[in-house]
């Protein structure tokens, strides 16, 4: 109890709210190896930022995933800070804040909309109105993040350096403890025991064409794979951009873009995905099934008027070859999935 009152004093002290002048420019730089803090984009053709929690209890009976975030579309005439939720079985809702009510920490990522509040290690909510009700609070356990290095910071790689991508992404934790309980609608549910994920967005826009995916529920504790293939506008064209990293046995492989990484076998049909990369002597199989989506906003150009289809439900089958030998193979259950090219830019642009 001592601690929490230590961090609700260095809060109030330290947030402030969106309102005022941006940090300065050096601020904002050593941002870029910072991934989980308020990155503060404002930009004047739109910019939105969302952090994304996702728990499951400990028997695997529940799982939800907890989206704070800020949306600032380019007339201002939207413009909104928001708390998103999706529990397993495709059930979502939406809480609209006024922007007056995000305040954040500019020093380490601390964010409170309205009366509820959201780090690295915990979340207090209280959400109520027309979309539901939901109280309580999570704790975390330690985060495993994705590398953030000099010249590679984080999941982006040097990607991250480039100023005008449509859309950044953060990894902050591909696997940690939750503890906790949060009342959903009158529905008790206790996360002790249980397993989390953390990672974020920030930019104008969610790509035209997407797949993605996410699973910390394996026979081997510890073990976690986080999927991500999108097309990328890159000057006059573009790109079809992956970031693939399956963390086992306390190691990281990482299978991306920016490392080499080569898509050799990519297929998107009737709700199912599978694809296989390679980087030198090492190779992955990846196949997503068992999806059954529920509808979330996503941002097109900051305002939150997109539609995206979101699973908590599925299941990420993963092989993990080294000189041709299996060195991983498993299973994970209650993945976060999404699986969004309806025109196959995905398939066409690998050339599948």
């Amino acid at each position: 109890m001592p601690q929490q009152h230590e961090d609700r004093e260095h809060y109030e002290y330290a947030s402030r709210p969106l309102a005022g002048p941006r940090p300065s420019l050096l601020s904002r730089l050593r941002r870029i190896w910072r991934p989980a803090v308020f990155q503060d984009g404002r930009k004047t053709h739109g910019y939105f930022e969302g952090w994304y929690f996702k728990c499951v209890d400990r028997g695997g009976d529940h799982a939800v995933a907890i989206i704070p975030g800020i949306s600032l579309d380019r007339a201002q005439a939207t413009s909104h800070a928001f708390v998103q939720l999706i529990h397993a079985g495709g059930e979502t809702a939406y809480w609209e804040y006024p922007v007056s009510a995000f305040r954040y920490d500019p020093d380490r990522f601390l964010v409170e909309i309205g009366p509820n509040r959201f780090t690295l290690e915990s979340i207090e909510l209280s959400l109520e109105g027309e979309p539901g009700y939901v109280s309580g609070s999570l704790q975390m356990g330690p985060p495993v993040p994705w590398p953030v290095r000099a010249l590679s910071p984080g999941i982006m790689g040097w990607y991250r350096f480039v100023p005008f991508m449509e859309a950044y992404h953060g990894v902050l934790s591909l696997d940690h403890s939750v503890e906790g309980a949060l009342n959903i609608n009158g529905e008790s549910i206790d996360f002790a025991g249980g397993r989390g994920y953390t990672e974020k967005d920030w930019g104008r826009s969610f790509p035209s064409a997407w797949v993605w995916g996410q699973s910390n529920h394996f026979d081997s504790p510890g073990t976690s794979v986080s999927v991500s293939v999108a097309r990328i506008p890159w000057m006059r064209g573009s790109f079809i951009g992956h970031i693939v990293g399956l963390l086992h046995n306390g190691t990281l492989h990482e299978f991306t873009t920016h490392n080499g990484a080569r898509i050799t076998r990519f297929e998107l049909v009737d709700g199912c995905a599978s694809m296989t990369l390679s980087r030198r002597d090492i190779e992955i199989d990846i196949s997503i099934s068992g999806a059954r989506p529920g509808e979330l906003r996503s941002p097109v150009m900051g305002a939150m008027s997109g539609t995206v289809w979101e699973s908590l439900e599925a299941t990420i089958e993963v092989t993990l070859r080294a000189e041709g030998k299996v060195v991983f193979q498993g299973s994970g259950r209650h993945a976060g999935v999404e699986l969004m090219d309806e025109d196959s830019a995905l398939q066409t642009g690998l050339g599948a």
